[in-house]
C-alpha cells in the first residue's frame, strides 16, 4: 500500500481532516462543489505543487497538510543519497501561511519543493480530467511513448547541445577570420616587444631594491663604518661600557641578589651587540660602490619602466601582462585553426547522430505496442472498432530530443482512416481516449499509488461501468484513488469515501467520511437520482452494488 494517512489543518474550506486511506481501490465522491478535488489538491501540495496563500482556510494563521506513505525499498536510495533518515514509514508535511510563504519536510528534515517534487515522482502518479489536452502537444506525446519504451534522450540531448557548440565555434571561426588574424598580427607583435625585456615574476622588486642600495652605498658604508665604531671603540664604546656595567654589578651581587638578573640581562645585551659588530664588519668586507653595476640596473629599470608606460600597466604587472598575451594568443591560434574545428564538429555530428538512430529505433519497436495497447483498452470504452496509431517521422531539422516527431493518430469508428487526434475526435471521445493511455500507461510506472481525479467525465452508461472495472483491476496490483461523479465507477470501489459541505454563521467547511453498507447505498443511490432518493433508485443501488462485487473480465 503507497498512501496510508492524510492530515489537513484549515486547508482551503477543510478545518481539521484525518483520513485513514486503504489499499486497493477506493472513490472519493459527493455533490458538485462539496470539495472532492480539494483532498487532490492537498496531496499535489505536500508533493511539491506551487503554494500561494489562497489555500489557507479563511481566519487562519496557516494552512498545514501531513501525508504519510509506506517507505517502500525503490525510495529508500532516494532518500539515503538526500540524506535523509529512512524508516518504515515516509511523513511528508507542508504548511502555508498567509504571506505565501511555504515550509516543507520529509521525515522531519527540512526540504525543498524540488525534492517533494522528486519525491512524489516516486510516489504516485496524478491523472487529472484534462489530461486529454496534452494529446496535442508534440512534447508531452512524444515524452508519453518514450516513457512507454523505457527510451531516455537524456545522453542525446547532451550531444545535440555539444555538436550546436562545436557548430557556432566553427562558424564563429569562418566569419572572424580577418578580424582573428589582425589581432593575431597584433598580438605577436607587442609579445615580441616585451620578449626583448623578458621580464621575469618578482623581478622588478628585486631590481628596484638592489637600485636603491647601490644609489645609497656611500651613505649605507659611513652607517656601518660609525656604527661599528661606537660598539667598539677602546673606552667610550658601547661594548666596553656594557662590560664595565656587568662587572660593577657582579661585584655586589652577593650583597643585592637582584643584580644576578640585572648582570644575565647585560650579558645578553653584550652577545648582541657582538654579533651586529660581527655583522657590521662582514657587511663592509662584502660591501662595494660599484658605479657599472648601478649604471646596469639603471638602464634596466629605465627599460621597464619604457614598456610599462607603452602599455599603461605598472612595472610590476609587465610580467603577467606578457603572459596573458601569450594565452591570447594560443586561443586564437586554436580557433583560427579552421581544420581542427571542422573535424570537432564532424565527431559531435556523428556522435548526435549515432544516438538519435539509436533512439528511433527503440521509439520505432514500441510504437507499434503502444498503439496496438490503447487500441484495446478503447474497445471497451464506447469505441468499438476505434482504432490508436502512433507514428513516427522525421524532424526537418534535429533537435535535442533527436529526430522524431511523434504524431498520435485515432479513427474513432471501424473503417475510417487514423487521423490526427485534436481533428478527428470529439471532447467525449478525448476523454475517454486520455482514459485508455491513463490505464495503458499507469501499468509501467513503479508509484505504488495511482490518483484519478475525473478522468471518467464525458462518459457514461456500460463505458463507466468498464471504466469502473479498470480501475478496480489496477487496484489488485496497486493503491488506487479516483474522484468521481458516476455512481457505475463508485459502485466498483473497495472503499468509498464521501465528501460533504456544510455553511453555518462561522463558513463553509468541508468534511470526508467512510461509507458503508446502507450509507453506501444511499450514496449510490444519490448519485443516480439526485437527492431524494427513491425505492427504485435505492434499489438500483443495490444491483449496482452486488454486480460490481462479482468478478468480471475487463475487455
Amino acid at each position: 500500500m503507497g498512501l496510508r494517512r492524510i492530515t489537513l489543518r484549515d486547508f482551503v474550506i477543510v478545518e481539521s481532516l484525518e483520513l485513514e486511506l486503504s489499499g486497493g481501490f477506493t472513490v472519493l465522491t459527493g455533490e458538485t462543489g462539496a470539495g472532492k478535488s480539494i483532498l487532490i489538491d492537498a496531496v499535489q501540495l505536500v508533493l511539491g505543487a506551487r503554494s500561494d496563500a489562497g489555500v489557507v482556510r479563511e481566519g487562519a494563521a496557516r494552512a498545514e497538510i501531513a501525508a504519510e506513505f509506506e517507505c517502500t525499498t525503490h525510495v529508500q536510495p532516494w532518500l539515503e543519497e538526500a540524506g535523509i533518515a529512512v524508516e518504515d514509514t515516509l511523513l511528508l508535511r507542508r504548511s502555508v501561511d498567509t504571506q505565501g510563504k511555504s515550509r516543507a519536510w520529509i521525515n522531519g528534515t527540512p526540504a525543498t519543493a524540488t525534492q517533494l517534487r522528486a519525491l512524489g515522482d516516486l510516489l504516485l502518479d496524478i491523472h487529472g480530467q484534462h489530461a486529454w489536452q496534452s494529446l496535442t502537444k508534440a512534447e508531452s506525446v512524444r515524452g508519453l511513448l518514450d516513457a512507454f519504451a523505457g527510451a531516455d534522450a537524456t545522453a542525446t540531448s547532451r550531444l545535440w547541445a555539444q555538436w550546436r557548440a562545436d557548430q557556432k565555434a566553427l562558424l564563429h571561426a569562418r566569419q572572424a577570420q580577418a578580424t582573428l588574424q589582425q589581432e593575431r598580427d597584433r598580438l605577436q607583435w607587442q609579445i615580441g616587444e616585451l620578449d626583448k625585456l623578458a621580464p621575469a615574476e618578482s623581478e622588478w622588486e628585486d631590481l628596484d631594491a638592489q637600485h636603491k642600495r647601490l644609489s645609497h652605498a656611500q651613505a649605507l658604508l659611513q652607517a656601518a663604518e660609525t656604527s661599528l665604531q661606537a660598539l667598539e671603540e677602546d673606552e667610550t664604546g658601547a661594548l666596553a661600557s656594557l662590560t664595565r656595567a656587568q662587572s660593577h654589578l657582579r661585584d655586589q651581587e652577593h650583597v643585592e641578589p637582584d643584580f644576578v638578573g640585572y648582570g644575565d640581562i647585560l650579558s645578553s645585551c653584550i652577545a648582541q651587540a657582538s654579533d651586529v659588530a660581527h655583522s657590521l664588519q662582514l657587511y663592509l668586507r662584502r660591501a662595494d660602490i660599484d658605479p657599472d653595476r648601478l649604471a646596469e640596473l639603471d638602464a634596466r629599470l629605465s627599460l621597464w619602466m619604457s614598456m610599462a608606460r607603452r602599455y599603461k600597466r605598472t612595472p610590476a604587472e609587465l610580467p603577467s601582462l606578457l603572459e596573458g598575451w601569450k594565452q591570447e594568443l594560443h586561443k586564437l591560434d586554436a580557433a583560427a585553426n579552421l581544420d581542427a574545428l571542422e573535424k570537432a564538429e564532424a565527431a559531435s555530428a556523428a556522435g548526435y547522430q549515432k544516438a538519435a538512430r539509436a533512439l528511433s529505433l527503440v521509439r520505432t519497436k514500441a510504437a507499434p505496442r503502444l498503439s496496438a495497447a490503447i487500441t484495446q483498452a478503447m474497445q471497451g470504452l464506447g469505441m468499438t472498432g476505434g482504432k490508436f496509431e502512433v507514428t513516427l517521422s522525421r524532424l526537418a531539422e534535429p533537435a535535442p530530443h533527436g529526430a522524431d516527431e511523434v504524431t498520435f493518430l485515432v479513427a474513432g469508428h471501424p473503417g475510417m482512416t487514423p487521423k490526427p487526434i485534436g481533428k478527428v475526435a470529439s471532447g467525449g471521445e478525448l476523454s475517454r481516449i486520455s482514459l485508455a493511455i491513463a490505464v495503458t500507461t499507469s501499468q509501467l510506472g513503479v508509484a505504488p499509488t495511482l490518483i484519478f481525479d475525473e478522468v471518467d467525465s464525458g462518459v457514461g452508461g456500460a463505458v463507466a461501468e468498464t471504466v469502473g472495472r479498470l480501475m478496480q483491476q489496477l487496484g489488485r496490483d496497486r493503491q488506487v484513488l479516483a474522484v468521481t461523479h458516476l455512481p457505475q465507477v463508485a459502485a466498483c470501489a473497495n472503499h468509498h469515501l464521501r465528501v460533504s459541505k456544510s455553511s453555518s454563521g462561522q463558513g463553509t467547511t468541508s468534511t470526508v467520511r467512510p461509507v458503508s453498507d446502507e450509507s453506501r447505498v444511499n450514496e449510490i443511490a444519490r448519485m443516480l437520482g439526485g437527492e431524494r432518493s427513491t425505492e427504485t433508485t435505492i434499489a438500483h443501488a443495490r444491483e449496482m452494488l452486488t454486480g460490481a462485487a462479482q468478478p468480471q473480465g475487463v475487455p
